[in-house]
């Protein structure tokens, strides 16, 4: 696949690919670091809480396919209700 909008792959990077199954040509490192990972639970990928309670991703494909580029921005209504909650909070917090 080409570079464009929708698509990036980072053959550079020290960790390319950062998760396995997933044709290298086809490996998209445009969402390198998952917008959904902020969704916690509701996020929808492969995932799982290690032993410290941090999120693991590494079994998770999902944002490095490139056919689910359409269904990553569909979810940004939620994540932008996220963070929209995390501001309300903080300036709850400062008064």
């Amino acid at each position: 696949m080409k570079s464009s909008e929708r698509f990036f792959s980072n053959t550079s990077c020290p960790f390319f690919p950062c998760h396995e199954g997933i044709d290298r040509e086809a490996f998209n490192c445009l969402f390198c670091y998952c917008p959904l990972y902020a969704l916690g639970r509701a996020c929808g990928g492969d995932f799982r809480y290690d032993e410290k309670g941090r999120k693991d991703c590494s079994g998770c494909p999902f944002p490095h396919r490139a056919e689910n580029y359409s269904s990553v921005l569909a979810r940004y209504p939620e994540i932008m209700a996220v963070a929209a909650r995390s501001d309300e909070e903080e300036t709850t917090d400062e008064h």
